[in-house]
């Protein structure tokens, strides 16, 4: 089959799950219409967001068991289901279980599958077909600003859930039939004429993986880099307005800023991953990230830094989570992809937790920008030292062999 078809059909399906990245339009709609807190509401997505990463603890297992398109379409059923039953809450308990718990965990289920999926049929290109993949995701989250707004405008935020909810699952439903399942080839040696690329040694098990001490250094690396950014995508706005005096409308821009240098950073530095090494392209956005975050915590802020400094730590972000993928493989082979990166990812689910509750431990903005610098540069040291499993050891042992031939010849 046409490879490129299921680049098509993934891209098809990310899209779809990506508009959840949209509920930040729904907070203040359904905080008026029921008389909910603001923030209150504003917890489903922090449940959504945790519920996405726990599931890709269990889709591997249940991709063996059903076949990937099968467990692809129930997904895509499962999370149009959820959105749509959503239309009919009168209590943010229900809100919670639906649009949070049962919404967020079948489009993680469907997330990680298509994406290890789709690395699985270009072993030569990981860096590149992540980061097409992951941008379609957040692609589907741009454009369905402009849907969702127009729907909650049009219709109402219950009736906008339900016409949301029938989008995504024809969209998702429909990529599915064009998705074959990869059966795992030889890993393509690097080029003559490019940079050394990392090959695993060997197909790990999530058992095996686990006794190794990279996999908890990559696990560190991922929860700094989700937790940076998506805590400032959580509070953007707020920033602009209290630490940079803007006001609400010209903050308010700031978030589509956000999705857009999100998505050219998927794009961009997946690609670039391949050409340049993917650890460097993690440690150049750890560091650029950690200068971000410093400016905005101690520099007077204008209209310009502020902007530049939100659209860098976007930027970065979305080449982090899409380079990270392409590492995993690298490190621990391509046959247990979606166990093997489900449990690192379970750093995404965390790091969307972290941030708010250091945020009110400290007491703001400042305090928690210098802790998240301060963690990017424990992580930029972790990324320089970092090796796959057994090569240090293996590098060790043949230097060690070198120096030891010419005490053998003199003797």
């Amino acid at each position: 089959m046409n490879r490129w078809l299921i680049v098509l059909g993934t891209i098809i399906v990310q899209m779809g799950l990506g508009t959840i990245y949209t509920w930040s339009l729904f907070n203040q709609p359904l905080s008026d219409r029921f008389g909910w807190d603001v923030s209150s509401v504003a917890i489903t997505f922090s449940i959504t967001s945790f519920a996405l990463a726990f599931a890709t603890l269990f889709a591997g297992r249940l991709q063996e068991r059903w076949g990937l398109q099968r467990l692809i379409r129930v997904a895509g059923v499962v999370l149009g289901l959820g959105l749509i039953l959503s239309s009919q809450v009168s209590s943010l308990t229900l809100l919670y279980i639906l649009a949070g718990f049962v919404v967020g965990f079948a489009d993680g289920t469907a997330y990680i599958t298509s994406l290890s999926n789709l690395i699985k049929w270009f072993p030569e290109r990981k860096g590149l077909i992540s980061g097409i993949s992951v941008g379609a995701f957040g692609t589907g989250s741009l454009l369905f600003k402009y849907v969702n707004s127009a729907l909650i405008g049009a219709v109402g935020p219950a009736q906008a859930f339900m016409y949301w909810g029938i989008i995504v699952l024809v969209l998702v439903v429909a990529g599915s039939f064009l998705i074959r399942e990869a059966v795992v080839r030889e890993q393509a040696p690097a080029s003559k004429n490019g940079p050394k690329q990392v090959v695993a040694r060997q197909e790990y098990t999530v058992k095996e993986m686990l006794r190794t001490k990279e996999a908890y250094m990559l696990f560190v690396i991922f929860f700094t880099a989700c937790m940076s950014g998506l805590y400032l995508i959580g509070i953007v706005k707020d920033i602009g307005v209290q630490l940079a005096g803007l006001d609400v409308a010209t903050a308010a821009n700031a978030v589509a800023m956000v999705a857009i240098f999100n998505t050219a950073g998927r794009i961009i530095l997946g690609a670039l991953s391949d050409k340049v090494g993917r650890m460097k392209v993690i440690a150049g956005a750890l560091l650029v990230t950690a200068v971000a975050v410093m400016t905005l915590s101690l520099v007077p802020l204008t209209f310009g830094i502020f902007f530049a400094c939100v659209a860098a730590v976007a930027f970065c972000f979305g080449g982090n989570i899409t380079v990270f993928p392409a590492i995993v493989a690298d490190y621990f082979g391509l046959k247990n992809q979606s166990k093997n990166y489900g449990v690192i990812y379970q750093g995404f689910g965390f790091g969307a937790l972290a941030g708010s509750f250091i945020s009110a431990l400290l007491g703001g903005f400042h305090l928690t920008f210098i802790v998240i610098a301060v963690l990017c540069a424990v992580s930029l040291l972790l990324a320089l030292i970092i090796t796959p499993p057994g090569q240090g050891r293996r590098e060790r042992q043949r230097e060690k062999q070198m120096n030891l031939k010419p005490s053998s010849r003199a003797s």
